[in-house]
């Protein structure tokens, strides 16, 4: 999966950008905008989706309306820790507490996820992709595999085993001082979310159309994204080789890579970049020729095709993908 040599130009630095692909400080400044405005919106799109997504359901009331909710619900939780993996870089508003304050307790927390234990552990990540400390390398290694094996993974995560998994560490936490401080916002959030279901005359649906899907749906979507991400790569200081980059659709953009996370390339190359300014830089680094066509993937079910099967596919307009070079959780929340 990693892609060959001679696709892997050398011709950094430039005028605009650093060896490493990170802008220089003149257009770092403009890309490192943040605009706290506009996420405030994104923040509010977040529970409006939720909301309406649960509303219809039960105004419905049908038994394939409640199954439809729950695979709606997925994307939900995808833009709920999308936008928490945002303020853990400290991205989403320029005032800190703000920013943690609303990733933790209104971003985080509804996807039953530790904000503090995660913006320390994914900084391992952004340190050295597949390195010793990686907390998530049981996500990446092993590609490409058979097509059986990734069924076999995703069966899991869409038949609660994943999500059983994920969820048991917060029953743990009980047990101590430490862990019921670290869970805290998440217990908090959670009862207040029953609260609102309970006030509306359907409690049962806390366990309908917030934790099943968070525990099926939501486990799926989320290891898509992160094989789509890192799966196959290695560990290099040159992140075309940790990192894949697929061509972005509205589609994708709606169940599996919301608020620009599927220019994942780019947010590898400077983590300090706001979401809504990643296409920017993509667009520096391929018009410096650091990207070419034939690392990008078409779209996702070309990736997702070969790392179930090791195949060789179409990913770019030259018509030339990489061969494979080498094979190979912290499954709740984006990288």
């Amino acid at each position: 999966m990693v892609p060959s040599p001679d696709l892997l130009a050398d011709v950094l630095p430039t005028e605009r950008l650093t060896v490493s692909g990170m802008p220089v400080p003149e257009v770092r400044r403009e890309l490192r905008r943040i605009d706290n405005l506009r996420n405030v919106g994104s923040v509010v799109l977040c529970w409006a989706q939720a909301a309406i997504t649960i509303g219809l359901c039960t105004w419905i009331g049908h038994p394939l309306a409640y199954l439809a909710g729950i695979v709606l619900m997925g994307p939900v939780f995808a833009r709920f820790l999308i936008l928490g993996h945002e303020a853990a870089h400290k991205l989403l508003f320029t005032n800190k507490r703000a920013n943690d304050f609303v990733g933790k307790w209104l971003l985080d927390a509804p996807g039953l996820v530790p904000f503090g234990i995660y913006r320390r552990s994914h900084f391992a990540h952004h340190k050295e992709e597949f390195g010793p400390t990686e907390p998530d390398i049981a996500f990446y290694r092993g590609y490409p595999m058979p097509a059986s094996s990734l069924w076999r993974k995703l069966r899991r995560d869409a038949l609660f085993s994943s999500g059983w998994k994920n969820l048991t560490p917060l029953f743990r936490a009980l047990k101590s001082a430490t862990g019921r401080r670290l869970a805290m916002p998440i217990y908090v959030t959670q009862a207040v979310i029953f609260a609102v279901f309970w006030a509306i005359g359907h409690p049962w649906l806390y366990l309908v159309l917030w934790i099943v899907p968070w525990m099926t749906s939501w486990r799926v979507i989320n290891r898509l994204r992160a094989i789509a991400e890192h799966g196959g790569m290695e560990a290099s200081k040159d992140r075309r080789k940790t990192t894949h980059h697929v061509r972005q659709s509205r589609l994708a953009s709606f169940w599996v890579v919301p608020f620009n996370t599927g220019w994942h390339l780019a947010h590898h190359v400077d983590m300090g970049v706001p979401w809504r300014n990643l296409p920017a830089l993509h667009r520096e680094l391929v018009d410096a020729g650091w990207v070419v066509p034939e690392l990008e993937y078409p779209n996702y079910r070309a990736l997702w095709k070969a790392l179930a099967s090791g195949a060789e596919v179409d990913a770019g307009i030259a018509g030339k993908r990489a061969t494979a070079s080498g094979e190979g959780t912290a499954g709740s929340h984006p990288d």
